[in-house]
């Protein structure tokens, strides 16, 4: 095929132009990217995590990746969406990748598909993997997107497969049960290799699925598990234990499972990356992920959760809760049109004293007003004297400014709903907040 002389020249001009190309934004089937990965003779010739599950996968990742890198290995991390910069998507060994790199994978990519109107994630993702390919590596991390089974990665063969937890999120693609939703997340396992399930009670159709392809199947509390108190926590696996080991960096109640997931991935895979237990301990110690669960210290202090759907707004709702006391939550609340907006905010009533609806400059977001209305309706359940007030904002940073003119310092302001509400309170970086008054 030859190129037109109207190529994009620039990053932006690219992504804009993978938006035109399908006409819907999720059409899941591996058909289109295998024919494409094919004609690029696009390979990955180093061992592959990839990494499935409703929540945890963003953690189970960057844990992962923060161990093999203190294990001196090269690795690289696929992983979506982003907070801010697109480049976010691509980490190798530790950083975002240069928009500059990305340009020539990009050009091939449209030069290799033809005819073929791959989806803004298919088109990305294999030009983002061609980048991979071209590193020198010694492991490769990828997080899937939506599901597993159909997922753009999953045209690539895992060396070890990763599901973290299943609950209920994109029903309309994936079905409306966590039976239905596990047997798509297994679809990522292959046979005869390492298939890891943190979830502690998994669905049949998970463990099932494994066993009828004859993956080398981890389960959490039979293969491997941890016991934790107030000070540190011990892992165990098949063969190895990591005794006394401090606390994730990342903050949140469900990071031990997580955690536990990786430890035995990397067990799993030690004849050819092994770890010494140093490596655990430093990688667990400086993991970083920004927007989960992110305690960022100011007067009020501010909670940074990328939580969407009503398992991670429960898991949410009990890390809130132990953090002690503050006399007042706001919540700056944005969130796709498509998710469960009662199941998001039902957990956390209880807990939020103003709610802060929020419009999100993307079309499948949810209209603040829309938001709004929803809350209403769940804080119907309760008493008129415990209803927080609610109000609609036009973006995340105005609702957060707005927000910060009402609160006290003792107060704590909560961001979340989606990558774009968090990422739309740190266009200019990491926020730094101070009250502006000392009283009601």
């Amino acid at each position: 095929m030859t190129l037109p002389n109207t190529l994009p020249r620039s990053l932006p001009e690219w992504l804009a132009h993978c938006e035109r190309l399908h006409p819907v934004t999720i059409d899941l089937t591996l058909d289109r990217v295998r024919r494409v990965r094919e004609r690029l003779g696009l390979d990955l010739q180093v061992p592959i995590f990839t990494v499935a599950g409703t929540n945890g996968k963003g953690s189970t990742c960057a844990m992962l990746e923060a161990i093999l890198l203190q294990a001196g290995y090269r690795v690289a991390v696929y992983t979506s969406p982003h907070l801010i910069h697109f480049e976010e998507r691509l980490r190798l060994n530790g950083q975002a990748v240069q928009a500059a790199a990305l340009l020539p994978h990009f050009e091939a990519v449209e030069s290799a598909r033809g005819s073929e109107s791959l989806t803004y994630f298919e088109f990305t993702t294999l030009a983002l993997l061609r980048c991979v390919a071209a590193q020198p590596l010694d492991a490769v991390v990828l997080e899937v997107g939506l599901g597993g089974r159909l997922d753009a990665v999953n045209a690539f063969d895992t060396d070890c497969a990763i599901v973290t937890s299943i609950g209920i999120d994109h029903e309309a693609y994936l079905g409306p049960d966590r039976e239905s939703i596990g047997r798509e997340k297994a679809g990522i396992m292959r046979p005869g290799r390492p298939a890891i399930v943190g979830d502690p009670a998994p669905p049949a159709s998970l463990v099932q699925h494994a066993q009828a392809i004859g993956a080398d199947l981890w389960q959490f509390g039979l293969d491997f598990d941890y016991l934790g108190d107030r000070q540190q926590w011990s892992w165990r696996g098949r063969t190895r234990r990591n005794p006394a080991l401090a606390y994730p960096a990342l903050r949140g109640a469900n990071q031990l499972i997580n955690a536990s997931g990786v430890l035995a991935a990397l067990e799993s895979m030690n004849t050819r990356l092994p770890v010494p237990a140093q490596a655990v301990r430093s990688g667990l110690a400086t993991v970083a992920l920004p927007g989960r669960f992110q305690i960022v210290p100011g007067q009020p202090a501010l909670v940074l959760d990328v939580g969407h759907n009503p398992h991670a707004a429960a898991s949410l709702a009990v890390n809130l809760d132990q953090m002690g006391f503050y006399p007042r939550t706001h919540a700056v609340f944005g969130l796709m049109a498509d998710k469960d907006v009662a199941g998001v905010v039902e957990p956390l009533l209880p807990l939020v004293h103003a709610w802060h609806c929020t419009d999100l400059p993307i079309a499948r977001g949810a209209r603040a007003q829309a938001l709004a209305d929803a809350v209403r309706a769940v804080q119907a359940r309760q008493k008129p004297e415990e209803r927080a007030p609610v109000t609609c904002h036009g973006d995340p940073a105005a609702a957060l400014q707005h927000v910060l003119a009402q609160a006290d310092p003792a107060d704590r302001i909560l961001v979340f709903g989606s990558h774009h509400t968090v990422g739309g309170v740190m266009q200019q970086g990491l926020p730094r907040l101070a009250a502006a008054h000392l009283g009601r």
